[in-house]
């Protein structure tokens, strides 16, 4: 694995979170560990950077996980077509390395339906092309990793100009974790419509939680709204019921990792208590995601699996030493799941769903 370091952008804009190397051998990624300090790209070229990359958080955020999986899919299928004696070979090969990747988080169910995709388009061409020599297939690969990249871009900033539109000029907005440009590419998604927005000269306030344990709000979030230029406060995830019982809060919008047939919406740990407080205090509460990840196999949040993290993510990352008891038990799943009954309406590319979403988000697929 190589890594390229660079100085904060200042002004300028930001790399994209994931990418193909020019030389098409590795995928190139922003290590999302080390913001806001530091921006650094790091090229993964074998299976075993690439699922740390996944596990370890590096590329981090359901869509972007999406892409990045098709490129590592095909970069590896570059390099297993060296040894492949035939096509059935090679499928056997690719087939092996996408279950390794999908091994790599259980939660965000792009991972999942990206490589789903990619060992799809591969069936095809081989069912197709039996006698073919394995070099073959690698057009096709790049070509259906290529309409991934691109269909999540158009996905988020389609996303982004819905959401949009459900703000008004002057609103204080609160978000959870990290939904934008490094975690979806494009505009994003569950932050997508505030960079739409000030595009667009609309002015908005927005909160972030800082998202404990892994500070994705405070270290991604307000890193990226404030290198755009957009009037962002950073507070304790255990403050937004104070800060919606002041009146500064008109709206909350979050991403999600997963979302059931019936609109229950997995997300980074924390939302359901959020969406609790904007009920209670009456204020919307907006999910914003592809309809990459919905799962109409998943019929309720009861179906989908948490993934759970090693407790020193809680007692000891970002401290300069530990800051619980050694030995402590700790309890630290990475997601929630936040009930539909809570959610005012689920934003995807296709369109906005309202409640019934059993009803609104089956209609996205019949067309």
């Amino acid at each position: 694995m190589s890594s390229t370091a660079h100085t904060m952008p200042g002004t300028t804009s930001l790399p994209e979170s994931v990418a193909l190397r020019d030389d098409k051998a590795a995928v190139r990624i922003v290590d999302q560990r080390l913001l806001p300090q530091v921006l650094e790209t790091i090229d993964l070229d074998n299976a075993q950077d690439m699922w740390d990359a996944i596990f370890q958080l590096k590329v981090r955020g359901a869509p972007a996980i999406g892409v990045a999986a098709a490129w590592c899919y095909y970069v590896l299928a570059r390099q297993a077509i060296e040894a492949a004696q035939s096509m059935q070979d090679l499928r056997t090969r690719l087939a092996e390395n996408a279950r390794y990747l999908d091994s790599s988080r259980p939660t965000a169910v792009n991972l999942s339906w990206a490589l789903a995709r990619m060992e799809a388009a591969a069936d095809q061409f081989a069912a197709s092309h039996a006698a073919a020599s394995p070099s073959d297939i690698i057009p096709v690969l790049e070509a259906e990793a290529q309409s991934i990249h691109d269909e999540t871009v158009t996905a988020s900033n389609e996303i982004a100009r819905l959401g949009a539109s459900l703000l008004e000029d002057n609103w204080g907005v609160i978000t959870h974790c990290n939904a934008g440009p490094l975690a979806c590419l494009g505009y994003g998604t569950g932050q997508g419509p505030f960079y739409y927005a000030h595009d667009q000269g609309m002015k908005l306030h927005v909160y972030v939680d800082e998202t404990r344990p892994l500070l994705q709000g405070a270290r991604l979030t307000a890193f990226e709204l404030t290198h755009a230029g957009i009037d962002t406060t950073l507070l304790c995830d255990n403050m937004a019921a104070q800060l919606m019982r002041e009146g500064r809060v008109q709206a909350c919008m979050v991403g999600c990792d997963r979302v059931a047939a019936n609109g229950d919406v997995a997300n980074k740990i924390g939302t359901s208590g959020l969406a609790i407080l904007a009920k209670h205090y009456g204020i919307p509460f907006y999910v914003l995601g592809p309809t990459s990840t919905i799962d109409l196999n998943c019929t309720t949040g009861s179906n989908i699996v948490i993934e759970q993290r090693d407790g020193s993510e809680i007692s000891d990352l970002h401290f300069a030493q530990p800051m619980a008891p050694a030995g402590i038990a700790c309890y630290n799943p990475a997601f929630d799941v936040c009930d539909h009954s809570l959610v005012s309406a689920i934003v995807t590319e296709r369109g906005i769903c309202r409640p019934p979403f059993e009803e609104s988000i089956a209609a996205l697929f019949e067309s």
